[in-house]
């Protein structure tokens, strides 16, 4: 659950999206990850606050993951995004025990510092295993926000229909208006 304090337009997305949604347009450009006070806030928006350090070393690896995911989701297969993906998967790892309650995942990573980024970029990888198809990005020209889509036919198109759906709509609706009164005249 966000947090409330949360400014961005877009909240809720598998973190992998999420954390590139930390730069919005929304009358100016915004980067929630400029500083500390808003990595912290993204921390705790995405649940990770618990569970990773909130210094300038988190924030910039955080931030390196960021530049890796927008990489890769501006140009699939990119070879430079790949190799930043890969920089901060090979800072930590899933390692694999049998509990008394059965089987166990445990993230470990080279210091708590990664772990934010690590668990982003890990993410991803489990997006494009679901399908790397429905990874997108809003389809109003001023927007950058991404989305999974989890339409059942795959063809969501907006961040949100509320914000840059109606935008959008709504300047079509304009376009033929003007179109019309001027081909009436």
């Amino acid at each position: 659950m966000a947090d409330p304090r949360d400014p961005r337009p877009l909240t809720g997305e598998p973190l992998a999206l999420d954390l590139l949604n930390t730069r919005w347009r929304e009358a100016g450009e915004h980067d929630l990850l400029a500083d500390l006070d808003g990595y912290r806030l993204w921390l705790s928006s995405a649940g990770l606050a618990d569970r990773c350090t909130a210094d300038g070393a988190g924030l910039a690896a955080t931030r390196d993951a960021r530049s890796a995911l927008q990489a890769l989701v501006d140009t699939p297969g990119s070879a430079t995004g790949r190799a930043a993906l890969n920089a901060v998967l090979a800072h930590g790892g899933v390692y694999r025990t049998l509990t008394a309650d059965g089987p166990a995942d445990t993230v470990r990573t080279d210091g708590p510092q990664q772990l934010a980024a690590w668990l982003a970029a890990d993410d991803y990888l489990a997006l494009l295993r679901r399908d790397a198809h429905r990874i997108k990005r809003c389809a109003h020209p001023a927007c950058i926000l991404h989305f999974f889509d989890t339409s059942q036919n795959g063809r969501r198109r907006w961040c949100s229909m509320a914000v840059c759906g109606n935008r959008s709509k709504a300047a079509r609706h304009y376009e033929r208006t003007a179109r019309a009164e001027s081909a009436g005249r």
